[in-house]
């Protein structure tokens, strides 16, 4: 290998951002958060510890529910994407050994 990527957090999470007068839940915010670095096979750093976060507005309604965690399963899996695709770029940007 001519570089070691090393995985320190990859994490997702959900919160409430948005609710009615009732206490429903009108709005809520999903996050991808990806924290990595990158060494060469010796062990010397290359790329410091990064974090890469993602966040995603999506409406709610309880009336909804299955078809609600659906679509942020399919926008979790878009993040995911996203940030592989980030990642791949600041590979392709490491200095040569």
């Amino acid at each position: 290998a001519q570089v070691v990527l090393e995985a320190l957090i990859d994490e997702r999470e959900i919160s409430v951002v948005g609710s009615t007068a009732a206490g429903q839940v009108r709005e809520l915010q999903l996050r991808a958060r990806f924290h990595f670095r990158v060494l060469s096979p010796a062990g010397k750093e290359l790329l410091p510890a990064t974090e890469i976060l993602l966040s995603r507005d999506m409406s709610y309604n309880e009336s909804n529910a299955m078809a609600k965690e659906q679509e942020a399963a399919l926008l979790y899996v878009a993040m995911q994407n996203d940030i592989v695709a980030q990642v791949l770029r600041r590979l392709a940007a490491v200095p040569a050994l």
